[in-house]
Formats: C-alpha cells, sequence, structure tokens
C-alpha cells in the first residue's frame, strides 16, 4: 500500500523532494497511519528527523513504527532522531519544580500566559545541528502530531502560526528540508481557533493529503476516504482506495 502512496505522490527514497510543508489533516477519521509512514519513510531516506510528539508517547510512535521496519530507538541512539515527548515534558512542568532543573524545558510556556514559544523553537533548531559524530545526513526533517495541541495548552493562534513560520524559514528556506504537520479537524467542530489553523496550513502547505470518514458512515472494509491536493494539482481518486485500504 505504501510504495503506490510513494508512486502517487512521487516520493522516493533515493531522492526525496525538499523544501516541502506536507498538511496531512484528519476529518472524523484516523490519518496516523499517514505519518508513521513518513516518519518511517523520512529515516529510510537518511535524513535527520525532529519529531515533536503531542499526542502519544514514544513508545506508541516506535511500537508501530517497528511494524513498518523502522526502529526509532536505534534511530535515537545514531542520533537521527530527535524525539520530543510533550506529553512527559508538559508533566515535568505540571507536577514538577522548573526552578531545580538547569535545562530550560520547551513546554515552559505553559506555566505563563502561552506566548513564549521561544524554547520549543530553539529546541527546534539546536535539532539541526550537525550530529557530534560528525554524520552527514542528506537534510532535515520536522514532523509534529499535532500543532493544534499547543492551541488546547493555551497558546494563543498567533502565536502558533509564528511558531510555523520560524520554522518555515530555518527549515524549509534556510537548510532546504522538509515539514510535516498532522492536524485534526471536524465540520461539527466549535473549535473555532483550530479550524483556522488547518485553513492557515493549508494555504500554506506544498502538498495536502485529506483523509475523511465516510459520508456514508461506517463501513467494515473501508473506513474513510482520502484526497490528494498539490498547489498544481489534485489527484483524489487513487488515494481514496489506498485510505481505504489502510483503515481496514
Amino acid at each position: 500500500m505504501f510504495v503506490a502512496l510513494n508512486e502517487l505522490l512521487g516520493l522516493s527514497v533515493e531522492q526525496p523532494e525538499r523544501s516541502k510543508l506536507i498538511l496531512l489533516c484528519a476529518t472524523q477519521t484516523d490519518a496516523s497511519f499517514l505519518l508513521h509512514h513518513f516518519l518511517s519513510f523520512y529515516l529510510k531516506a537518511g535524513c535527520k528527523v525532529c519529531f515533536l510528539a503531542f499526542v502519544q508517547s514514544f513508545s506508541h510512535y516506535n511500537s508501530v513504527a517497528q511494524k513498518l521496519g523502522v526502529s526509532l530507538l536505534t534511530a535515537k541512539e545514531q542520533n537521527q532522531l530527535v524525539f520530543f515527548e510533550g506529553l512527559k515534558l508538559a508533566n515535568h512542568v505540571f507536577f514538577s519544580d522548573a526552578q531545580k532543573s538547569e535545562d530550560p524545558n520547551p513546554f515552559q510556556f505553559i506555566s505563563g500566559d502561552g506566548s513564549d514559544l521561544k524554547q520549543l523553537y530553539h529546541f527546534v533548531r539546536t535539532s539541526m545541528n550537525p550530529s557530534a559524530d560528525g554524520y552527514r545526513w542528506k537534510f532535515p526533517v520536522v514532523i509534529i502530531d499535532d500543532p493544534g495541541v499547543l492551541l488546547s495548552l493555551g497558546v494563543r493562534l498567533t502565536d502558533v502560526l509564528n511558531f510555523v513560520h520560524y520554522c518555515r524559514a530555518t527549515v524549509n528556506d534556510e537548510l532546504k528540508g522538509n515539514l510535516v504537520f498532522l492536524v485534526r479537524s471536524s465540520e461539527a467542530s466549535e473549535d473555532e481557533e483550530n479550524e483556522l489553523l488547518g485553513k492557515a496550513l493549508r494555504h500554506q502547505a506544498h502538498s495536502v493529503l485529506w483523509a475523511e470518514g465516510l459520508a456514508s458512515g461506517y463501513c467494515k472494509e473501508v473506513h474513510g476516504q482520502g484526497v490528494f491536493r498539490t498547489r498544481g494539482g489534485l489527484g483524489g481518486d487513487t488515494l481514496q482506495a489506498l485510505v481505504g485500504m489502510a483503515a481496514s
């Protein structure tokens, strides 16, 4: 299935595209399989990956990655993967004395007014530095699951968009690397800021993969449908079959 998806998107492990913002959208279904695919794809491609995980634990992502033939633990040990476990760091802010820690917690903004994402950006920026062992990866990739979580933690929409802007300037423009974001939304959602974030990211993205639930309701064989959009085209029918296969 993922081989066919790579062909549809024009992805190649040997020569992956650069300077791209890829947006994965989920509406009334689970598009996490796309996130796991891109994580394993870029690690197999020999890229340096910074993963900001706000939704699940490291063990969860590693368990899925192993099924796709990738060990996140090995990638971390080889300095290819920098994994930011947001759930754990958030707990440190809430339930420990931050004053006792010498290293600044990138999630320290939770205890403030939710406007200072400088430490989080600094974490992303420094994670892109060359490895201490001198090994040179192809190019950097930053993956975030899910930037909308920052809004639920009290960060203002303008500050999340500023954070995205600086990441694009650093990763896409300066380092010629890629960004991959997974955002979740719902047509019936009353979370206006999250919907505005999704619209803003879709406007900026070079490619958008949108997985959504079937309008006819639950189906045992096919749980959803998908649309693939680029700035220059639309390819929905083929991806619809691929998403159905992944969810069954």
